[in-house]
């Protein structure tokens, strides 16, 4: 690797200058249309310098970035059965979940950890959409449940942050039934008067949108996240009208109520701590 191709843009290649970028040292930006560096924007938490475009985080990226100087202690995540339906489609479900695990590093599309964010302890829930799209499936129902249980056992906070397209069509009914398991989840945390914070990132959409995503006592969000329920596409076909072009975005939410506040992602923790303060004193 030489100086040219360290500090020159890929443009180069067309004189034929260089041979030997790797796939991944190049990102372009979905937002601009630049040409990043990888190791500038992992710098900058996967987000570009030049339009503030929120690239896909990891669930231990996110983690790390949340908790107080990046430590945390994992929560194991419940047992359940694995492909209750036995389901095949192009590729049997057993093997979607093999290649998601090897993709990832995580056992399910959530991650669970505890510890502190400021002064104060804290149980959060993090989706990883590079996991089967971040869908919620049975395991992803019981680790909010579990979640929602160790808050209430160690008198913590609840922050969950989804990254999903919504049930997974490979367990069915079993999926959508973890809509009304993870709403009485966080019914049973407001009763014991418990904070619940929740940051919604890119996509937030179908069954996880209609159910525990919008019952927060605080409800955050990450700039141009798309959140709702079902796609654009699909309802202008159903109204018959030109919907407006930021219509899903965080910033159209926040313009009609639907959610508290826009957070870039270097503000996260901070926000989150300063709402901590407000709910916990």
């Amino acid at each position: 690797m030489n100086w040219i191709t360290s500090h020159t843009r890929p443009t180069v290649k067309k004189a034929n200058i260089v041979k030997d970028i790797p796939d991944n040292y190049w990102d372009k930006c979905p937002g601009c249309g630049n040409m990043l560096f990888h190791s500038e924007i992992q710098k900058n938490h996967l987000v570009c310098p030049s339009c503030q475009y929120h690239f896909h985080l990891s669930a231990l990226e996110r983690a790390k970035l949340l908790f107080n100087n990046g430590v945390f202690t994992p929560i194991v995540l419940p047992k359940v059965k694995e492909d209750p339906l036995q389901f095949h489609d192009i590729k049997k479900y057993s093997d979607r979940l093999k290649q998601a695990r090897k993709k990832t590093g995580l056992d399910e599309a959530i991650f669970l950890a505890h510890g502190q964010m400021g002064r104060h302890p804290v149980v959060c829930g993090i989706f990883d959409f590079n996991f089967m799209g971040g869908s919620m499936n049975t395991a992803v129902g019981e680790a909010i449940v579990k979640a929602v249980d160790a808050a209430i056992a160690r008198k913590a906070a609840l922050v969950l942050v989804p990254a999903s397209g919504g049930a997974r069509m490979q367990e069915g009914v079993l999926s959508l039934m973890q809509m009304a398991r993870t709403i009485l989840a966080v019914k049973k945390l407001k009763e014991k008067k418990l904070p619940y914070l929740v940051l919604l990132t890119d996509p937030t959409t179908g069954g996880v949108t209609a159910s525990f995503a919008m019952l927060a006592d605080i409800t955050l969000a990450e700039p141009g996240a798309t959140i709702g329920f079902a796609g654009a596409r699909i309802i202008e076909q159903t109204i018959r009208e030109k919907l407006p072009k930021n219509f899903q975005k965080s910033e159209y939410l926040l313009e009609h109520g639907m959610i508290d506040q826009i957070v870039p992602r270097d503000q996260t923790h901070d926000k989150i701590v300063h709402f901590l303060d407000l709910l916990m004193s």
